[in-house]
């Protein structure tokens, strides 16, 4: 059980705090490269609970700073982008992407003092069109997470970004709760109208999987697995990684390199930044499942994803037209007609729905866990473990160091014969059999 202090400990972002402090040690995704013009107009961004400016300056440098003028407090979101900086409105002080303030024309010449002013800034760092922050003091932070998808040509990459409307933990733990694909995707399938040629035949089989758990170098990583036929085992393997990231077995392991980024805007909001190479055979790429007869099954697709406008409030920024407000689209009648199991249109959105139906913060007092949610309270206690020895005694956090951790990990499902190996042996077996499209450059 998870006490409701810990559930503080692990929900709270703001600065200070144990779990904020955490995610201050890596480099996070904050908006699209996309987003900012040159001299163009700023970006309200929220991000670990502070409320920042985002802007790109007339030589293509991003800055990142607190949306407060030094000098009196305005916004400068209302600030003039230009000619190397973004000057406050109020009396025209302006500062660069450093957040250093570099010309102060309200003040004579004789008393102007604008070396010893500073917006406070964060470094930036573009890749794979995306914006990073990194949020800490650490002099000289390492690199971003090595991800293998983050290595590949960005034109073989897709990134899609979605804000959603809870704490980034229980936005996360969907995707590390591997039981619910079953029924809450899946549940009004019947086994025999799939062809058993179809990952999804086995999911829908047996609905009470079987868990291998364990700490990883990266975090921490599940193989849920079942029988397929004599002799035969499908696995379903998953990771969490530090400090907000997971990779969810929705594709062919052989080629599946993503990375799923739940970063915390506050403590009630998520943004969701999704990573993933075009090339793979996964959900994305992947036909939707279909019945024996070559009808697509319902809500089982990527249908349900309606966008709103962006628009310049804090939280504006990339937000589904299905809420709560709306009760996400669900249909009451595809529901009791069993043409889908939840009456909500897509898997992202019925995730999206669950999550958020939690309310702004999960009551962790009021759960009751069970064996299939090992992999949640290990991921719990890892954090919680990491958070803790790093305010006690500033001991970094994995991949805090070394992000070239992260490359150990990846997700998807397969079927392999069963034998005498540990389930870690068939994933290192697997992986080192995997499609490596890097490597293979290197190589040739």
């Amino acid at each position: 059980m998870t006490t409701a202090g810990e559930g503080r400990e692990l929900t709270q972002v703001g600065p200070g705090t144990p779990m904020g402090q955490l995610m201050r040690q890596y480099w996070l995704p904050a908006l699209k490269s996309s987003e900012l013009e040159r001299d163009g107009p700023p970006v309200r961004l929220m991000l670990l609970g502070e409320k920042l400016l985002a802007f790109r300056d007339t030589a293509g440098q991003v800055g990142v700073i607190d949306h407060r003028c030094p000098h009196r407090c305005a916004s400068l979101f209302l600030g003039r982008n230009e000619q190397g900086g973004i000057r406050c409105i109020y009396h025209g002080w302006k500062f660069d992407v450093a957040g250093r303030c570099i010309d102060m024309p309200s003040v004579p010449e004789d008393r102007d003092f604008k070396h010893k002013v500073k917006a406070r800034a964060y470094r930036v760092m573009e890749r794979a069109g995306l914006v990073w922050v990194h949020m800490g003091e650490r002099a000289d932070p390492p690199g971003l997470p090595g991800f293998e998808v983050l290595d590949l040509p960005a034109d073989e990459i897709n990134v899609t970004m979605m804000q959603r409307n809870c704490n980034w933990l229980q936005a996360l733990e969907g995707e590390i709760d591997t039981a619910h694909f079953g029924f809450l995707h899946g549940g009004h399938v019947d086994p025999d109208d799939v062809p058993e040629t179809d990952p999804f035949y086995y999911t829908i089989t047996n609905r009470a999987p079987q868990y291998h758990v364990a700490d990883a170098p990266w975090g921490t990583q599940y193989a849920g697995y079942r029988a397929a036929g004599p002799g035969r085992t499908y696995w379903r393997f998953a990771n969490f990684l530090f400090p907000c990231w997971s990779q969810a077995p929705n594709g062919e392991f052989e080629s599946h390199m993503h990375a799923r980024g739940w970063v915390p805007l506050d403590d009630h909001h998520t943004m969701f930044v999704f990573i993933w190479w075009k090339k793979a055979k996964s959900a994305q790429a992947l036909p939707q499942p279909r019945y024996k007869d070559g009808t697509p099954i319902g809500g089982t697709g990527r249908g349900g994803i309606e966008m709103l406008p962006n628009t310049t409030d804090w939280l504006g920024r990339w937000r589904m037209a299905m809420d709560e407000s709306n009760d996400w689209g669900m249909d009451r009648g595809k529901q009791q007609r069993s043409e889908i199991y939840s009456g909500i249109e897509g898997i992202h959105l019925q995730d999206q729905a669950i999550t958020e139906s939690m309310g702004p913060v999960t009551d962790f007092a009021f759960e009751h866990l069970a064996p299939s949610d090992q992999m949640i309270t290990r991921t719990r206690r890892r954090l919680l473990r990491a958070a803790r020895a790093l305010r006690a005694g500033g001991e970094r956090p994995p991949g805090a160091d070394d992000p070239t951790i992260y490359r150990g990990a990846r997700s998807g499902y397969f079927i392999a014969p069963d034998g005498e190996r540990a389930w870690q042996d068939v994933y290192a077996g697997t992986l080192a059999a995997a499609l490596h499209p890097l490597d293979a450059g290197r190589s040739s």
